[in-house]
This record gives C-alpha cells, sequence and structure tokens, in this order.
C-alpha cells in the first residue's frame, strides 16, 4: 500500500510540473502554433480558465500592437461578452475586439473562433448521453465550475443529434471494398410502429461487420433490393458466392435471388424457425420444445449474428422513451451498431470459412 502511495504522489506530482511547464511556455512564447496551444487549454481545464484571456491578448496584440501605439492600420475596438469551450464545457469570457481602420471591418481573432468549437467534436457528449446519462441531469454531472453554462437538455440534445447524425453517415457512406465476404446475416427490428432492417458480413477471416440499416414498415423486396444496390455501390462483392441468412421473409428471400441469383445460397435463421414452431404450442410446452430444438441446433457451428447484435444495441436503445420519427430512429440505432462493432467476437468455425467457396 506504501507503494502504491508513492507511485501516486509522484503521478500527481509529474502532472503538477507538466502543467506549469505547460504554463510558462505558453506565457514566453516558445509555443507559437495556435492549434497547439487551443489543445493544451482545452485539456488542463483548470489552467485553461486562467489562460484563455492571455491567449486572446496575446493574438490582439500581434495584430494591433502594444497598447497606446498609433498609426497602424488595425487598432484596438473595445469588449464584448463571449464564450468559450473547455473539453465540452461552455464558460463565458471577455473577448478583446479589432478592427482595420482603412477598410472599417471587424478582423476575428482566430483563437477565439477555434476556442468556440467542443473538443474532440462532441466525443464525450456523445459517449456519455449513449451510455445513459440524463440530458436533464448533463449539468449536474458534468459541472466544471459555477461559471459553466450551455448544459441545458436542448443544447445536449442538439449536440448529440448532430453526433448521431454524422455516426449514421458513416455508417451509409463507408467503403466495403477492402472486405472479403462469404456470408451475410440479415434481419429487422420493430422500434414502435417502424421497423429497421439490418445487415452484418462475415468475412473469410470470420470478422463481423456491419454493413448498413435501412427503414422499412414491411419487408418488401423492391425496398430491399434497393439496399442491396446501395450495398454494391459501395464496394460490397459477391462474385466469389455468398451465404444468406435470413429470417424467411418472401420480400427478403425474393429480393437476394433477384440480385444475387446464382452467387447465393440461402439459409432460414434458427432462432426465428425454432420461435415461428414454438408458437403454434401452448404456453408450457413452449419452453419444453424451445429447449429441445435448442439442444438439436447446439450440435451445429451455426450461430444468429443478428440477434446477438441487437440484445447488445438494444442496451442503448431501450433508454428512448418515444421515437419521433424515422430519422430520430436511425441514428440512435447506427450509433448502437458502431458502438458495439469493434467488440464483436469472430463467428464460431471461422477456419472452416474457406469450405464456403466453391
Amino acid at each position: 500500500m506504501r507503494r502504491i502511495a508513492r507511485s501516486r504522489r509522484k503521478w500527481k506530482r509529474k502532472v503538477s510540473e507538466r502543467r506549469e511547464a505547460v504554463k510558462d511556455m505558453t506565457a514566453i512564447g516558445e509555443i507559437n502554433d495556435i492549434d497547439v496551444k487551443v489543445s493544451l487549454i482545452q485539456s488542463l481545464i483548470p489552467a485553461g480558465l486562467e489562460r484563455v484571456n492571455e491567449l486572446l491578448q496575446d493574438e490582439v496584440k500581434k495584430l494591433a500592437g502594444a497598447k497606446g501605439r498609433h498609426g497602424k492600420d488595425n487598432v484596438r475596438w473595445s469588449k464584448q461578452w463571449g464564450s468559450v469551450y473547455l473539453s465540452d464545457q461552455k464558460v463565458p469570457v471577455e473577448v478583446p475586439r479589432v478592427r482595420n481602420k482603412p477598410c472599417n471591418i471587424e478582423i476575428p481573432l482566430e483563437s477565439y473562433q477555434k476556442l468556440q468549437q467542443p473538443r474532440q467534436t462532441d466525443k464525450q457528449v456523445f459517449k456519455k448521453l449513449l451510455n445513459g446519462l440524463s440530458m436533464n441531469r448533463y449539468a449536474e454531472s458534468a459541472g466544471l465550475s459555477p461559471e459553466v453554462f450551455g448544459l441545458s437538455p436542448s443544447n445536449m440534445s442538439q449536440r448529440f443529434k448532430k453526433a448521431t447524425t454524422a455516426k449514421l453517415r458513416h455508417l451509409q457512406i463507408r467503403s466495403l471494398r477492402k472486405y472479403d465476404f462469404t456470408a451475410m446475416f440479415i434481419d429487422g427490428k420493430r422500434f414502435a410502429e417502424e421497423g429497421i432492417m439490418i445487415a452484418v458480413g462475415i468475412t473469410m477471416e470470420g470478422k463481423k461487420v456491419i454493413l448498413g440499416i435501412e427503414q422499412m414498415a414491411t419487408e418488401n423486396h423492391r425496398a430491399v433490393v434497393q439496399f442491396f444496390d446501395k450495398l454494391i455501390s459501395r464496394g460490397f462483392r459477391f462474385e466469389k458466392g455468398l451465404l444468406f441468412v435470413v429470417d424467411g421473409s418472401k420480400g427478403i428471400i425474393k429480393a437476394i435471388n433477384q440480385r444475387f441469383r446464382g452467387y447465393a445460397v440461402i439459409q432460414r435463421c434458427q432462432w426465428h424457425k425454432r420461435e415461428n414452431v414454438v408458437s403454434y404450442l401452448s404456453k408450457p410446452q413452449q419452453a419444453i420444445w424451445r429447449r429441445k430444438l435448442q439442444a438439436v441446433y447446439a450440435q451445429t457451428t451455426y450461430t444468429d449474428c443478428v440477434e446477438s447484435i441487437m440484445s447488445q444495441v438494444e442496451q442503448y436503445t431501450q433508454r428512448v422513451n418515444r421515437w419521433r420519427n424515422g430519422a430520430h430512429m436511425q441514428r440512435w440505432v447506427a450509433a448502437g451498431l458502431l458502438e458495439v462493432e469493434p467488440r464483436l467476437r469472430k463467428v464460431n468455425g471461422w477456419r472452416y470459412m474457406n469450405l464456403l467457396i466453391p
């Protein structure tokens, strides 16, 4: 315990020394790059509150020179109240102004513009809200100091919407050319009155890749064909042949045969098959035969990738009390999928993937 305590004291001392060094370097001008200065200020929050004004005044001095000197094109021009972000927290600051006399226009301060952008593009806010931190209580949980503002539920909602919109866009356009797929799992999940179809690709190395999502009320084959066309336009390759694992929907099967005829082998999803079979039995018998069927399925190496993924995504989406529209739904599902994708394990029996290729 003494050794741990000593190491903690050393760590705190090193952090303090680094912080003081950064203050000194910034003050004497050894750090000239504006991006480096902004990054340092935003990462060292306590020191940042003291250093923001110094950074702004340094830029004013470079633009307009020292106080009291006249005859320059750029001149100091009063002050105004503004705000900057320190990490994901917004604090008020007094902002000096500079004006160009010949052109009669105000010169914006580059350092102030950069400090008005949340660090890491709202990544911290996105992580906190996705993992269950209430927007209504964000200010209580994330408050830095009494001066912090801009943490209202509406503001947090806008920032979360911006972050999840970027996640959805990334999922919709990212290239699939680098993957060598051998199988595709397709399934749908309902949210309120709407449905989201999800496709998961399996590579030769057994890796699970989220191919995309599509909102559709019913699994109409035309809508599914359009979804397949989007995947192909992003570089999805199927010429070596693909195993499709589906829930038995006639629309999906028809779309597969229409778009991938001659390249596709279709297998019914065991989970959906089991649930359809036991649905014809009484409640007491359902549990018995569900166990019996599962014991039979356990003798094979087949797995249901989509159900496992959707159960993980549901840990995020179940916190939503009301789905406002389709875009709201897609943003949450896309964000959840991209969050769980790095944690997905390889499919069982992936070393035998080459047997699927004729």
